[in-house]
């Protein structure tokens, strides 16, 4: 018997210890939340927050998320009250009429017919230079038309 208690408490001492418990490291956790925190900023949609000069979206209280934005065009239209006349960008690029967009808006609906385009248009706009705008999508061939407002008036809490 005793060369049996004394085998067992050779095995004993020859046996490493156990582990404590690791500790939790917070700086690489905060690391590595703060490199996710970039990427996602990164890589986020600016259309969201796109904001165009001398625009004030009209307010609409029962406006709906348009949910995804792939393949979308935007189409600003700025409303001068001095001259009383409307101008359009597309791209970047000016147009003073609306049959000005036929030829960039049906290139874009060949390249994706799906393709839904996102009017942008000042409150002061007039409904006949919007008609005019919506005409020459449809006549490009664009099926999908949304339009961008805001759901509460700016500085409004």
């Amino acid at each position: 018997m005793a060369r049996v208690s004394h085998a067992k408490k050779a095995r004993a001492e020859t046996r490493m210890p156990p582990e404590e418990d690791p500790e939790f490291q917070i700086a690489p956790m905060i690391d590595i939340l703060l490199v996710l925190l970039v990427f996602f900023m990164s890589i986020s949609s600016t259309e969201v927050l796109q904001k165009t000069e001398g625009i004030n979206l009209p307010v609409a209280k029962d406006a709906k998320d348009a949910g995804k934005t792939e393949g979308q065009t935007i189409v600003n239209i700025l409303w001068a009250d001095i001259t009383n006349s409307g101008s359009i960008l597309l791209d970047e690029k000016k147009y003073d009429v609306a049959e000005g967009l036929t030829a960039p808006l049906a290139a874009k609906v060949q390249a994706n017919p799906k393709m839904r385009v996102l009017i942008r248009a000042d409150k002061k706009v007039r409904y006949e230079y919007l008609k005019q705008v919506m005409i020459v999508a449809g006549r490009a061939g664009v099926g999908n038309v949304t339009f961008s407002v805001v759901d509460k008036e700016p500085g409004a809490k």
